[in-house]
């Protein structure tokens, strides 16, 4: 099984590039790819360089991570109550690939951290939408609150009942899949 990883954020010190490096920390290291979208960067989508270039070689790239993957763990930055711009830009480059099929039916993890104790939960509920109208097969969801307090290099979820919560949903796909 290939298990993709996504942190759905363009910053250096994302916590949800840190919350999805412990996801998937708990899957078989060889079966596992951690993408970053910082070496996704394009052009800001638009109809008119579409037109005009064509889709941009690194959005047939992302694609070619997602059909070639089992699994795949998204954790979302959450930006205004909505996706980072990183994220949409080249959600919405891969969506022209083929009549908006970005998932390919594909089983998603989805998750989300935030500062706040609301753990990003306005774009989950936004992803958790969207995403079967774009080919995903949404497997569960997970929100770490307070990622600050809930968090520690090295350890991972230190909130006992946050982390069994986790534990739990992980352990439910490693025995599915």
């Amino acid at each position: 099984m290939k298990v993709l990883g996504v942190a759905a954020s363009n910053s250096s010190k994302s916590i949800n590039k840190k919350l999805v490096h412990f996801a998937i920390s708990y899957f078989e290291e060889e079966q596992t790819e951690i993408m970053d979208l910082n070496d996704y960067e394009m052009p800001i989508f638009s109809i008119d360089r579409e037109e005009k270039s064509g889709i941009p070689s690194l959005a047939l790239e992302f694609a070619g991570k997602i059909i070639d993957s089992d699994l795949i763990l998204i954790s979302f930055a959450e930006h205004n109550g909505a996706y980072s711009a990183a994220y949409k830009n080249v959600f919405d480059w891969v969506s022209r690939i083929k009549d908006k099929e970005v998932w390919r039916d594909k089983k998603l993890f989805l998750m989300a951290t935030s500062p706040g104790g609301r753990g990003g939960q306005s774009v989950l509920k936004l992803a958790v939408d969207r995403m079967p109208r774009h080919g995903a097969i949404v497997l569960d969801t997970f929100s770490l609150p307070n990622f600050f307090k809930s968090f520690s290099e090295g350890k991972g979820i230190i909130i006992e009942e946050l982390r069994a919560s986790f534990e739990e949903k992980i352990k439910e796909l490693l025995e599915k899949y």
